[in-house]
Protein backbone atom coordinates (compact mmCIF):
# COMPACT_ATOMS: atom_id res chain seq x y z
CA UNK A 1 0.00 0.00 0.00
CA UNK A 2 1.06 3.43 -0.63
CA UNK A 3 0.53 6.66 2.10
CA UNK A 4 0.85 10.34 1.00
CA UNK A 5 1.64 12.68 3.36
CA UNK A 6 1.48 16.16 1.93
CA UNK A 7 2.86 19.59 3.64
CA UNK A 8 2.61 23.23 2.67
CA UNK A 9 5.26 24.99 2.47
CA UNK A 10 5.24 28.27 3.66
CA UNK A 11 1.51 28.22 5.14
CA UNK A 12 2.03 31.64 7.25
CA UNK A 13 3.13 33.22 4.15
CA UNK A 14 0.64 31.58 1.33
CA UNK A 15 -2.36 31.58 3.81
CA UNK A 16 -4.41 28.00 3.93
CA UNK A 17 -3.88 26.62 0.60
CA UNK A 18 -4.96 23.17 1.38
CA UNK A 19 -8.97 23.67 -0.24
CA UNK A 20 -7.36 24.54 -3.64
CA UNK A 21 -5.16 21.08 -3.31
CA UNK A 22 -8.21 18.88 -2.54
CA UNK A 23 -9.83 20.48 -5.16
CA UNK A 24 -7.26 19.85 -7.97
CA UNK A 25 -6.33 16.14 -6.23
CA UNK A 26 -10.65 16.04 -6.77
CA UNK A 27 -10.28 16.90 -10.68
CA UNK A 28 -7.30 14.88 -11.10
CA UNK A 29 -9.40 12.14 -9.62
CA UNK A 30 -12.25 12.33 -11.40
CA UNK A 31 -10.19 12.34 -15.06
CA UNK A 32 -8.56 8.97 -14.49
CA UNK A 33 -10.31 5.45 -15.52
CA UNK A 34 -11.32 3.65 -12.09
CA UNK A 35 -10.71 5.16 -8.07
CA UNK A 36 -7.20 5.57 -7.75
CA UNK A 37 -7.95 6.11 -3.88
CA UNK A 38 -8.58 3.20 -1.18
CA UNK A 39 -8.62 6.38 1.11
CA UNK A 40 -8.99 10.35 -0.08
CA UNK A 41 -6.80 12.66 0.44
CA UNK A 42 -8.18 14.48 3.25
CA UNK A 43 -6.47 17.37 5.54
CA UNK A 44 -5.08 15.55 8.88
CA UNK A 45 -4.13 18.72 10.73
CA UNK A 46 -3.07 22.28 10.10
CA UNK A 47 -1.85 22.57 6.42
CA UNK A 48 -1.09 18.85 6.09
CA UNK A 49 -3.44 16.34 3.70
CA UNK A 50 -2.96 12.90 3.82
CA UNK A 51 -4.29 9.66 1.56
CA UNK A 52 -4.12 6.13 0.74
CA UNK A 53 -3.63 4.50 -2.82
CA UNK A 54 -2.44 0.93 -3.82
CA UNK A 55 -1.89 1.63 -7.60
CA UNK A 56 1.76 2.62 -7.61
CA UNK A 57 0.83 4.41 -11.55
CA UNK A 58 -1.42 6.81 -9.76
CA UNK A 59 0.68 7.44 -6.96
CA UNK A 60 3.68 8.39 -9.85
CA UNK A 61 0.98 11.17 -11.32
CA UNK A 62 -0.47 12.59 -8.44
CA UNK A 63 2.99 13.32 -6.90
CA UNK A 64 3.75 14.81 -10.28
CA UNK A 65 0.87 16.47 -10.30
CA UNK A 66 1.50 17.73 -6.58
CA UNK A 67 4.88 19.24 -7.90
CA UNK A 68 3.64 21.07 -10.63
CA UNK A 69 1.33 22.77 -8.44
CA UNK A 70 4.32 23.82 -6.64
CA UNK A 71 4.64 24.97 -2.82
CA UNK A 72 4.11 21.06 -1.12
CA UNK A 73 6.29 18.64 0.64
CA UNK A 74 5.75 15.53 -0.68
CA UNK A 75 6.41 12.04 1.46
CA UNK A 76 5.54 8.90 -0.06
CA UNK A 77 5.42 5.77 1.93
CA UNK A 78 5.10 2.70 0.67
CA UNK A 79 4.81 -0.71 2.84
CA UNK A 80 1.88 -2.37 4.52
CA UNK A 81 -0.69 -0.99 6.60
CA UNK A 82 -3.19 -2.34 9.91
CA UNK A 83 -6.19 -3.88 8.10
CA UNK A 84 -8.80 -3.35 7.51
CA UNK A 85 -8.24 0.23 7.55
CA UNK A 86 -10.30 2.76 9.23
CA UNK A 87 -12.55 5.15 6.59
CA UNK A 88 -9.87 7.89 7.09
CA UNK A 89 -6.70 7.95 6.31
CA UNK A 90 -5.88 9.92 9.34
CA UNK A 91 -7.17 7.20 11.44
CA UNK A 92 -5.85 4.39 9.88
CA UNK A 93 -2.04 2.60 10.98
CA UNK A 94 0.87 0.88 9.74
CA UNK A 95 4.32 0.83 8.50
CA UNK A 96 3.26 2.63 5.47
CA UNK A 97 2.18 5.77 7.81
CA UNK A 98 5.28 5.71 9.47
CA UNK A 99 6.92 5.74 6.35
CA UNK A 100 5.18 8.95 4.64
CA UNK A 101 5.54 10.33 8.28
CA UNK A 102 9.84 9.77 7.86
CA UNK A 103 9.43 10.81 4.13
CA UNK A 104 7.22 14.02 4.13
CA UNK A 105 9.60 14.87 7.42
CA UNK A 106 13.17 14.76 4.68
CA UNK A 107 11.00 16.28 1.97
CA UNK A 108 10.23 19.23 4.35
CA UNK A 109 14.02 19.80 4.80
CA UNK A 110 15.45 19.07 2.13
CA UNK A 111 17.67 22.11 0.73
CA UNK A 112 17.04 20.58 -3.08
CA UNK A 113 14.54 22.02 -5.07
CA UNK A 114 12.22 19.28 -5.63
CA UNK A 115 10.66 18.91 -1.94
CA UNK A 116 9.32 14.73 -2.73
CA UNK A 117 10.75 12.06 -0.87
CA UNK A 118 10.18 8.01 -0.60
CA UNK A 119 10.67 5.69 2.36
CA UNK A 120 9.83 2.15 1.80
CA UNK A 121 10.01 -1.14 3.33
CA UNK A 122 12.84 -1.81 0.41
CA UNK A 123 15.21 0.89 1.26
CA UNK A 124 16.88 0.07 -1.79
CA UNK A 125 14.31 0.54 -4.45
CA UNK A 126 12.52 3.35 -2.11
CA UNK A 127 15.52 5.17 -2.78
CA UNK A 128 15.87 4.52 -6.83
CA UNK A 129 11.92 5.90 -6.50
CA UNK A 130 12.54 8.89 -4.36
CA UNK A 131 15.92 9.93 -7.53
CA UNK A 132 13.22 8.68 -10.42
CA UNK A 133 10.41 11.28 -9.14
CA UNK A 134 12.95 13.86 -8.22
CA UNK A 135 13.86 13.61 -12.04
CA UNK A 136 10.59 13.59 -13.31
CA UNK A 137 9.47 16.30 -11.27
CA UNK A 138 12.47 18.72 -11.88
CA UNK A 139 10.95 17.80 -15.29
CA UNK A 140 7.49 18.94 -14.63
CA UNK A 141 7.98 21.97 -12.74
CA UNK A 142 10.22 23.36 -14.99
CA UNK A 143 7.68 23.17 -18.01
CA UNK A 144 7.13 26.19 -19.21
CA UNK A 145 3.43 27.63 -20.16
CA UNK A 146 3.47 26.88 -23.87
CA UNK A 147 4.55 23.14 -23.14
CA UNK A 148 2.00 22.57 -20.54
CA UNK A 149 -0.86 23.80 -23.07
CA UNK A 150 0.43 21.16 -25.59
CA UNK A 151 0.67 18.22 -23.16
CA UNK A 152 -2.22 19.12 -21.43
CA UNK A 153 -3.93 19.00 -24.90
CA UNK A 154 -2.31 15.74 -25.69
CA UNK A 155 -4.32 14.10 -22.97
CA UNK A 156 -7.69 15.35 -24.64
CA UNK A 157 -6.67 14.03 -28.20
CA UNK A 158 -5.07 11.14 -30.16
CA UNK A 159 -2.65 12.63 -32.74
CA UNK A 160 -0.26 16.15 -32.54
CA UNK A 161 -2.11 17.49 -35.40
CA UNK A 162 -5.47 17.43 -33.80
CA UNK A 163 -4.01 19.47 -30.99
CA UNK A 164 -2.31 21.81 -33.37
CA UNK A 165 -5.49 22.33 -35.15
CA UNK A 166 -7.54 23.20 -31.60
CA UNK A 167 -4.46 25.48 -30.79
CA UNK A 168 -3.99 26.78 -34.16
CA UNK A 169 -0.40 26.28 -35.23
CA UNK A 170 1.39 24.31 -36.62
CA UNK A 171 1.76 20.22 -36.31
CA UNK A 172 5.74 21.11 -36.53
CA UNK A 173 5.13 23.58 -33.75
CA UNK A 174 3.39 21.50 -31.54
CA UNK A 175 6.21 18.93 -32.16
CA UNK A 176 8.96 21.53 -30.69
CA UNK A 177 6.84 22.50 -27.98
CA UNK A 178 6.66 18.44 -26.61
CA UNK A 179 10.74 18.23 -27.54
CA UNK A 180 11.38 21.24 -25.77
CA UNK A 181 8.78 19.91 -22.70
CA UNK A 182 10.22 16.44 -22.43
CA UNK A 183 6.78 14.98 -23.03
CA UNK A 184 7.96 11.74 -24.12
CA UNK A 185 10.85 11.20 -21.80
CA UNK A 186 8.54 11.98 -19.16
CA UNK A 187 5.62 9.64 -19.89
CA UNK A 188 8.18 6.87 -20.58
CA UNK A 189 9.85 6.70 -17.40
CA UNK A 190 6.01 6.90 -15.49
CA UNK A 191 5.91 3.11 -15.78
CA UNK A 192 9.92 2.37 -14.39
CA UNK A 193 9.14 4.97 -11.26
CA UNK A 194 5.55 2.59 -10.96
CA UNK A 195 7.88 -0.38 -10.63
CA UNK A 196 10.57 1.13 -8.08
CA UNK A 197 7.74 2.01 -5.88
CA UNK A 198 6.19 -1.90 -6.25
CA UNK A 199 9.05 -3.10 -5.45
CA UNK A 200 9.81 -0.63 -2.63
CA UNK A 201 6.31 -1.97 -1.30
CA UNK A 202 6.85 -6.02 -1.49
CA UNK A 203 10.01 -6.47 0.07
Amino acid sequence: MFVMTVDQKGSQRRGDAVPDLLDAVGEWRAGREGEPFVLPMERTVGDEVQGVLSDPAAVVSLALLLQRRGGWSVGIGAGPVVEPLADRAPASSGEAFVLARTAVERARGRAVSVPLAVDGTDPAAAEEAESLLQLLAAVVRRRTAAGWEVVDLMAQVDTQREAADRLGITAQAVSQRLDTALWQEEVRLHPLAARLLRTAEAA
